[in-house]
Protein backbone atom coordinates (compact mmCIF):
# COMPACT_ATOMS: atom_id res chain seq x y z
CA UNK A 1 0.00 0.00 0.00
CA UNK A 2 3.07 2.43 0.31
CA UNK A 3 5.16 3.58 -1.59
CA UNK A 4 7.40 2.41 -3.57
CA UNK A 5 5.45 -0.69 -4.42
CA UNK A 6 2.16 0.89 -4.07
CA UNK A 7 0.13 -1.82 -4.69
CA UNK A 8 -3.57 -2.36 -4.18
CA UNK A 9 -5.45 -3.57 -1.55
CA UNK A 10 -6.47 -6.89 -3.79
CA UNK A 11 -3.20 -7.19 -4.91
CA UNK A 12 -1.72 -7.73 -1.48
CA UNK A 13 -4.12 -10.00 -0.35
CA UNK A 14 -3.77 -12.76 -3.16
CA UNK A 15 -0.36 -12.45 -2.72
CA UNK A 16 0.34 -12.97 1.03
CA UNK A 17 -3.20 -14.56 1.90
CA UNK A 18 -3.92 -11.61 4.06
CA UNK A 19 -8.13 -10.96 3.76
CA UNK A 20 -9.13 -7.89 2.22
CA UNK A 21 -10.40 -7.01 5.74
CA UNK A 22 -7.73 -7.09 7.57
CA UNK A 23 -5.42 -4.96 5.16
CA UNK A 24 -8.04 -2.30 5.38
CA UNK A 25 -8.56 -2.01 9.08
CA UNK A 26 -4.28 -2.34 9.11
CA UNK A 27 -4.69 0.86 6.66
CA UNK A 28 -7.52 2.33 8.52
CA UNK A 29 -5.13 1.62 12.25
CA UNK A 30 -1.89 3.72 10.45
CA UNK A 31 -4.22 6.29 9.31
CA UNK A 32 -5.42 7.30 12.49
CA UNK A 33 -2.20 6.61 13.77
CA UNK A 34 -1.08 9.35 11.55
CA UNK A 35 0.70 7.09 9.04
CA UNK A 36 0.37 8.42 5.71
CA UNK A 37 -1.02 6.00 3.18
CA UNK A 38 -2.12 6.76 0.14
CA UNK A 39 -6.05 5.50 -1.11
CA UNK A 40 -4.68 3.89 -4.05
CA UNK A 41 -2.00 3.25 -6.97
CA UNK A 42 -2.42 7.06 -7.64
CA UNK A 43 -0.04 9.91 -7.03
CA UNK A 44 -0.37 12.19 -4.24
CA UNK A 45 -2.37 14.71 -6.07
CA UNK A 46 -4.94 11.79 -5.83
CA UNK A 47 -4.97 11.63 -2.09
CA UNK A 48 -7.35 12.77 0.12
CA UNK A 49 -7.16 16.44 1.87
CA UNK A 50 -5.77 14.98 4.86
CA UNK A 51 -2.62 12.91 3.88
CA UNK A 52 -1.90 15.87 1.77
CA UNK A 53 -1.90 17.68 4.71
CA UNK A 54 -0.40 15.42 7.14
CA UNK A 55 2.36 15.28 4.29
CA UNK A 56 3.06 18.58 4.13
CA UNK A 57 3.29 19.40 7.92
CA UNK A 58 5.67 16.58 8.62
CA UNK A 59 7.94 18.29 5.86
CA UNK A 60 7.98 21.90 6.85
CA UNK A 61 10.50 22.40 8.85
CA UNK A 62 13.04 20.00 6.81
CA UNK A 63 15.70 21.05 4.89
CA UNK A 64 16.59 19.93 1.57
CA UNK A 65 18.83 16.96 2.49
CA UNK A 66 15.91 15.83 5.10
CA UNK A 67 13.46 16.54 2.66
CA UNK A 68 14.84 14.65 -0.27
CA UNK A 69 15.61 11.86 2.15
CA UNK A 70 11.78 11.97 3.31
CA UNK A 71 10.24 12.12 0.38
CA UNK A 72 12.70 8.75 -0.96
CA UNK A 73 11.21 6.57 1.81
CA UNK A 74 7.91 7.89 0.52
CA UNK A 75 8.19 7.58 -3.22
CA UNK A 76 7.65 11.64 -3.44
CA UNK A 77 8.86 14.43 -4.73
CA UNK A 78 9.58 17.16 -3.23
CA UNK A 79 7.59 19.21 -6.03
CA UNK A 80 4.69 17.13 -4.81
CA UNK A 81 4.97 17.75 -0.68
CA UNK A 82 4.82 21.33 -1.13
CA UNK A 83 1.56 23.60 0.19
Amino acid sequence: MTPPLRQSVAQISAELGIHVVTLFNWRKTWRLQGDVVPASKKDPEGWRSTNKFTVVLETAGLNGTELGAYCRERGLYPEQVEP
